[in-house]
């Protein structure tokens, strides 16, 4: 069962699963246009998914995702981070944070990968925190997730995962 503040909550859509094939999405960028996930051509994409860029996990979790990855210099991989937080708020935090590279994405308009995905919070209108990495292929290859929103993704199990891409 999935929770946030120890509160049970319903996810909408069906959850995915490795070996799925991710679903193409529709998105908003900092700039207000709409992004897809086939706009990227990376060998590997990795979406990071938060309830809220503005909360303290969220916030360590995109750092720590981003930096661990932005490291990785051998193969062609993006990080993608979506949230529901409006495109204005993601942009300022960007900024503040002073992130190169980085790409947010706000799913509150279309709530479109929230529901194919599986991790749009009915409740609170808010995306639950996972994480995906794909492959060329589009098919999901890697998956953390949490039962609880306020915790922690298993960080050290993605660098490990990560690290056989890179060949570490």
């Amino acid at each position: 069962m999935k929770t946030f503040k120890n509160k049970p909550i319903t996810l909408v859509g069906k959850e995915l699963q490795v070996g799925d094939i991710a679903p193409n999405f529709k998105a908003m960028n900092n700039h207000l246009e709409e992004v897809s996930l086939s706009d990227f051509k990376n060998e590997y994409i990795v979406i990071n998914v938060v309830p809220s860029l503005d909360t303290p996990v969220c916030d360590l979790q995109t750092k720590t995702v981003n930096n661990e990855l932005l490291s990785v210099t051998n193969i062609d991989i993006k990080v993608l981070t979506l949230s529901n937080d409006l495109p204005f708020a993601q942009a300022k935090w960007v900024i503040n944070e002073e992130f190169e590279g980085i790409v947010t994405l706000s799913d509150y308009l279309y709530h479109d990968f929230g529901t194919k995905y599986g991790v749009l919070i009915k409740e609170l209108n808010l995306l639950a925190r996972e994480l995906f990495v794909l492959n060329a292929k589009r098919e999901i290859i890697f998956k953390l997730e949490t039962n609880e929103m306020t915790q922690h993704l298993d960080y050290e199990k993605l660098i490990k995962f990560i690290n056989t891409l890179s060949g570490k």
